[in-house]
């Protein structure tokens, strides 16, 4: 299927590895060009020089801090009018509530809702008078299904996830879209630091470590990221432009609710 993506440019956000690399990769490999992102510049260097070498995809690589104002600013001087925007960034280690004080609850919504609501901000309106935008968020199956010691990333990304539904419910005419993916237990460097939490924790070995974690889910392995990208890539496709709003699970089946 060719996703009509040809010469679009991309912003992905915090992509030199794991699931923003996936997604900058699938783009890349439908002829987009590409802002890969990352703050450390040695590491995004080779996620960009990878790219390149996977098949001549257009790449220019911005170290930036997406919590700063300052990094924001040259992710969209590097591409002052992007066609696709992908949010993504880490989130907070697993803790309990009583670990969260005020500091930490800041911390959270700097690093995983006022960096995305920031860009979404700045690209749509530019976006709507082109007639092309396609906006996806990275966020976490925790919105959906929230664990007591994900409740920091969790409702910092729930945030995130109520301001695109509303924007996206404006932004539709213009064919601009705005939806979320939801991952779960993807095979990426966070859930390597998962296991090797278990592994201090419970004397575990890595690979018992990580087949537990693949036991959590239903499907019984974890998520490929190239799954990850596919499916990113498809939202920002031509075909899309009818889905909006939604959030999108990739979990290997473990959510239990409906909808």
């Amino acid at each position: 299927m060719d996703l009509g993506l040809q010469g679009r440019q991309a912003i992905v956000c915090a992509s030199s590895q794991g699931l923003g690399y996936a997604c900058a990769q699938a783009l890349a490999a439908e002829g987009c060009a590409v802002v890969l992102n990352g703050r450390l510049e040695d590491k995004l260097q080779a996620a960009a020089q990878a790219l390149r070498a996977a098949g001549g995809a257009r790449v220019t690589a911005v170290a930036a801090d997406l919590r700063t104002e300052e990094g924001r600013a040259r992710l969209l001087a590097a591409c002052p009018e992007p066609d696709i925007l992908v949010n993504n960034n880490a989130g907070p280690p697993p803790g309990r509530l009583a670990d969260w004080d005020h500091a930490a609850w800041l911390e959270a919504l700097e690093a995983n809702f006022l960096p995305a609501a920031l860009l979404i901000r700045a690209v749509v309106p530019g976006m709507r008078r082109r007639r092309f935008g396609r906006i996806v968020n990275v966020t976490s199956a925790m919105v959906k299904s929230p664990h007591p010691e994900m409740g920091l990333s969790t409702a910092a990304r729930s945030a995130l996830t109520a301001l695109s539904k509303a924007v996206s419910r404006e932004a539709v005419i213009d064919n601009v879209t705005l939806n979320n993916l939801l991952p779960e237990r993807f095979d990426t460097p966070r859930q390597e630091s998962m296991a090797q939490r278990l592994m201090r924790e419970q004397g575990l070995t890595r690979e018992e470590a990580r087949r537990r974690i693949a036991d959590t889910l239903p499907a019984r392995r974890l998520g490929r990221p190239e799954e990850f990208g596919a499916t990113c890539a498809f939202l920002c496709s031509v075909h899309a432009g009818f889905i909006t709003g939604q959030n999108l699970s990739l979990d290997g089946g473990a959510s239990t609710g409906l909808l």
